[in-house]
């Protein structure tokens, strides 16, 4: 066997390794959620399918509201993603094509607010939702969500590495800022947009903290607040937490596999333009 070959089978070795430990508290959260609640702490690999049950799900759904908290973190996330990648796609392009007075200051202060932890902005940022009445409210959870220095940042990026040429050929032919904008750029920057997007939806479905402050009622709940609250008057009831957790994963899973080749073609064309 040649140095070549042996090399290739240590990475293949190496490689599978990898997978096993990613892929194995997948497999074990999955096979968990089905477990009734004596049986979750039960280390069997393999239990037998007679003693799996479905009960997990039906009362998730049936007797906790899942699917309202699902519906309130689908409503907060899609609206927050939509909303930011028009918002942050626009300021990209004003701050890397427009020529103004101030706009590398104004990009270099939005920037530096990527160095401030949430934490320092979280109780100022509840005491103005509070004066705006929106304690309580879904809104109250979406609007603070939406500015990102991230998603600006890397729109400005790509809109650097887009020809000028394809721009001043549309604003000869007629074409305003917007119209170059909305007809030419946009389009363009479709992989970027979608790795952001993608971004923007995951953190917003994941989000905890935030929503935890803001929505009070139970019925507000997003999944994430839901599911930490999966406890009787006793004790955490586990085996809801696991079958919980299992659907709250699938649209990220879906998403990412729906999309792979695009967060792909994304992570490759945002690199660093002078």
């Amino acid at each position: 066997m040649t140095k070549k070959k042996v090399c290739n089978a240590l990475l293949v070795l190496l490689a599978l390794a990898i997978a096993v430990v990613i892929v194995f508290p997948v497999y074990l959260l999955i096979i968990s959620s089905f477990k009734e609640s004596q049986d979750v702490f039960n280390m069997n690999l393999f239990p037998n399918p007679s003693t799996l049950t479905l009960e997990n799900y039906k009362t998730v759904f049936t007797e906790e509201n899942f699917g309202g908290n699902i519906f309130n973190s689908f409503y907060v996330a899609t609206i927050v993603t939509v909303v930011a990648l028009l918002f942050h796609a626009m300021s990209g392009y004003a701050l890397a094509r427009l020529n103004f007075r101030g706009r590398k200051v104004i990009f270099t202060w939005i920037i530096s607010t990527l160095m401030i932890p949430f934490s320092v902005i979280m109780i100022p940022l509840f005491i103005i939702i509070k004066n705006m009445g929106l304690i309580n409210n879904l809104w109250g959870i979406i609007i603070p969500m939406i500015p990102n220095a991230y998603g600006i940042f890397l729109f400005h990026q790509f809109f650097l590495g887009i020809p000028k040429e394809l721009e001043e050929s549309a604003k000869i032919d007629g074409a305003s800022y917007f119209g170059v904008f909305w007809r030419i750029v946009l389009p363009l920057s479709k992989p970027i947009a979608v790795t952001l997007a993608v971004a923007f939806f995951l953190a917003n479905w994941n989000n905890y903290l935030w929503p935890l402050i803001v929505a009070q009622d139970r019925e507000l709940w997003l999944v994430q607040i839901a599911i930490a609250n999966f406890k009787s008057a006793q004790a955490v009831e586990w085996n809801l937490v696991l079958a919980a957790s299992c659907v709250s994963a699938l649209p990220i899973i879906i998403l990412f596999f729906v999309f792979q080749k695009q967060i792909t073609e994304g992570v490759k064309t945002a690199g660093i333009k002078g």
